[in-house]
């Protein structure tokens, strides 16, 4: 038998760690001297106490430790609670690389020109147009592209020919009154030329003329919030007050090319003269 202090070399897991796999029931000493309260643990632990370390190296929490120890009678077991473990540790990471991602474009970010006066906001008319319309409740906001993808569809099927000498206004317009963390209401159009039959999704309707508070930029999504910011301030300083859910149109999109640095987005407000 090895005294706590022996066993706690042999494993290399410190006696505070030791006397809390206890107190859970994790790793239980063989015997407990009545006399003393010495612990002492078998040779035969060490492999257990290994057992341990190797799973809390892969992630596994101490609750879930001791449950796979309790509950894994043989290979087929095991192989499923390392599979589970493998797909969660999988979506940590990619949630990390997006938050990497972030910091990344932050330090970016220092030392350039932090003034909003790099943001351009320019009152457009917007014309009066024919367009394809799809609105739907999507997943995500980064889920749009279901939308363009089952738009494109139905018009192929009806050899819905897209002009090409218009200016570019496909866009995509947020329904929402507020920020929506799932589930936003969106609708994307695209112009089109002449009459179509509308279908159960794709609607062909005539949109009035409007007029928008704009700013064209170019590179990721990620500088939307300071681009909303720098609309939220020339509209609140030149006398202008919203007037309609904001939309984007694409200029280059990310169907277009996979590179965010070469995405040029026109980010649109409707106003009215308050």
């Amino acid at each position: 038998m090895l005294r706590i202090g022996i066993f706690s070399n042999l494993s290399r897991i410190s006696i505070r760690m030791l006397r809390h796999y206890d107190e859970i029931g994790l790793l239980v000493p063989e015997s407990i001297d009545e006399s003393t309260g010495y612990r002492y643990y078998s040779e035969a632990q060490l492999l257990l106490a290994a057992r341990i370390q190797a799973f809390k190296n892969m992630g596994f929490g101490l609750n879930s430790i001791r449950e796979i120890i309790r509950n894994c009678p043989d290979s087929r077991t095991m192989r499923q609670y390392l599979l589970n473990q493998q797909s969660q540790l999988a979506a940590q990471a990619a949630h990390i690389g997006d938050q990497l991602q972030r910091i990344e474009d932050a330090i970016l970010q220092i030392g350039k020109e932090e003034s909003l006066m790099k943001y351009s906001i320019t009152l457009k008319e917007m014309p009066e147009r024919q367009v394809a319309s799809l609105r739907a409740i999507i997943p995500a906001y980064d889920q749009e592209g279901l939308l363009w993808e089952k738009m494109m569809r139905e018009l192929a099927m009806q050899q819905v020919p897209l002009p090409a000498d218009e200016p570019c206004l496909s866009m995509a317009i947020f329904h929402d009154s507020d920020y929506k963390e799932q589930n936003p209401d969106v609708e994307i159009q695209l112009p089109v030329q002449g009459s179509f039959r509308s279908t159960g999704d794709v609607v062909f309707k005539r949109e009035p003329s409007m007029l928008a508070a704009t700013v064209i930029y170019q590179g990721s999504y990620a500088q939307l919030s300071e681009v909303n910011r720098a609309i939220a301030e020339w509209v609140r300083d030149t006398g202008y007050q919203f007037d309609g859910p904001m939309f984007n149109i694409y200029h280059v999109s990310p169907s277009q090319t996979s590179n965010p640095d070469e995405w040029v987005t026109e980010v649109c407000y409707p106003v009215i003269r308050a």
